[in-house]
């Protein structure tokens, strides 16, 4: 019996396809088409004296490379796969419409395609930690998972082996979402706060993104969003809305009292028993609580609680040497992010913070940093809205001490060298890594080197 992936893809056979981007999560994608026929095009800005040698030998498979300047000038194909860093109303996509070609997306496609049961997760923060978390419940309740999507697999080469009983536990970010047209079964979001304003128009464009995780659900789908969060919590979905809520919300389904999380009236979790330290990972829980009821057992839940460690790159515990912790929080490319950071710990911090501008406000973080940072180290180019940040903030007295280190190495060197014993060293940047680095992950393997090379 031919499913969906097969009838989708045998519908390319003989078309003209560009795949614009060829990083690690689309070179899959470009081997998938080539095998069912098509005539492939990669489009990506890069150079082709700095290509991956492994896009060099997609080349050699057949895929036609326009690369370079005007990589996305001169496209003639009949279908396009935008990769999710560019915005849908980007001219040269808007050109390629009008030349009459279908926009679509890897993920969108996955969503079409899919066999199995799909649960996604998206939000401003916490979504890669919840998104995880919903996986490993299944998992320890013995369950087939496929994991991927913004964390980091791409899910459609792996349709062809999904079954119906399966389940995939998708990451989605706000450009995966924009030109969704397609909900999961289960659908979370974990908050909202300003993100990402460097490449949506506007605040209202980024709110109107995350909705498409929910916006084509049906009824008998579910809806878990934070009730807690003055935005998400105006949501509701065409199915089951359920709120989590760590302050008390009244209204909310899972909420925590005397810290234990309840679902309506059944006790589920002591805070205490989860080993991932701070209160935006018992909200974590919460949300993934609200995702896998009906599917995981509270003996389950309570189990990944006492040994679900974390994930890279989020409050990751480097090292310890000479009475010092160190601490990798790279993915923490907003304030908000930070913020949830810094109140994880019961004790000021020695702070390394700044980076890529996002074109976001970094005035809630001043406050945050005065009560929790004592000393602070400043690089990147938001180093100077995050300084103005603090100055400017009613509870500022002159401390903490900020250090203007330049770059992130300097800054990085700078905390190690002041750091005394019992001190808490935090790589928590409330920006992006962009003006230094790749992404976050080459960020915190770059700090992860430098910790464990002292």
């Amino acid at each position: 019996m031919e499913t969906a992936f097969d009838l989708f893809f045998a519908s390319l056979r003989g078309k003209e396809v560009a795949v614009l981007g060829l990083g690690v999560s689309n070179r899959p994608l470009v081997r998938l088409l080539l095998s069912f026929g098509c005539r492939v095009t990669g489009c990506d800005r890069t150079p082709r004296g700095k290509l991956d040698p492994e896009i060099l030998e997609l080349e050699k498979l057949g895929c036609t490379l326009s690369v370079g300047d005007g990589y996305l000038e001169n496209i003639h194909v009949e279908l396009v796969f935008r990769t999710p860093g560019m915005h849908p109303g980007n001219p040269a996509l808007e050109s390629l419409r009008r030349q009459g070609a279908q926009i679509t997306s890897e993920m969108e496609v996955f969503f079409e395609v899919c066999p199995c049961t799909i649960l996604a997760v998206t939000g401003s923060d916490g979504k890669t930690t919840t998104t995880t978390l919903i996986a490993e419940m299944l998992k320890a309740e013995g369950k087939t998972v496929h994991l991927g999507g913004n964390i980091g697999t791409p899910l459609l080469p792996l349709t062809k082996q999904m079954r119906p009983e399966d389940y995939a536990v998708v990451e989605l970010s706000s450009f995966q979402l924009m030109d969704m047209r397609r909900s999961p079964h289960v659908a979370v979001v974990t908050n909202l706060a300003p993100n990402h304003l460097d490449v949506h128009k506007d605040m209202e464009e980024y709110i109107e993104a995350k909705k498409n995780i929910f916006r084509f659900q049906k009824p008998g789908d579910r809806l878990v969003v934070n009730g807690d969060n003055a935005i998400t919590n105006a949501f509701s979905g065409n199915g089951e809305t359920v709120r989590f809520s760590r302050m008390g919300s009244a209204d909310a389904r899972i909420r925590l009292e005397n810290g234990v999380i309840f679902r309506d009236t059944q006790p589920v979790l002591e805070a205490k028993e989860i080993l991932l330290p701070g209160d935006h990972n018992v909200e974590n829980y919460m949300a993934a609580i609200g995702a896998v009821e009906g599917l995981v057992s509270d003996e389950t839940i309570r189990k990944v609680a006492g040994t679900f460690g974390g994930v890279e790159h989020r409050i990751e515990l480097v090292r310890v040497k000479d009475g010092v912790r160190y601490y990798n929080d790279s993915i923490a490319s907003s304030p908000s992010r930070t913020i949830a950071g810094l109140r994880s710990f019961s004790r000021k911090v020695l702070l390394i913070a700044g980076g890529y501008d996002k074109h976001i406000p970094y005035d809630v973080l001043g406050p945050e940093i005065c009560t929790h940072v004592k000393k602070l180290y400043l690089n990147g180019a938001t180093a100077g809205q995050i300084r103005r940040a603090v100055e400017n903030c009613p509870e500022y007295r002159g401390t903490p001490e900020m250090v203007d280190c330049g770059d992130f190495d300097s800054a990085v060197k700078a905390a190690a060298r002041d750091a005394e014993p019992g001190d808490i060293v935090l790589m928590s940047p409330a920006s992006a890594a962009f003006d230094q680095f790749k992404n976050f992950m080459v960020r915190g393997d770059h700090y992860k080197k430098m910790i464990m090379e002292m």
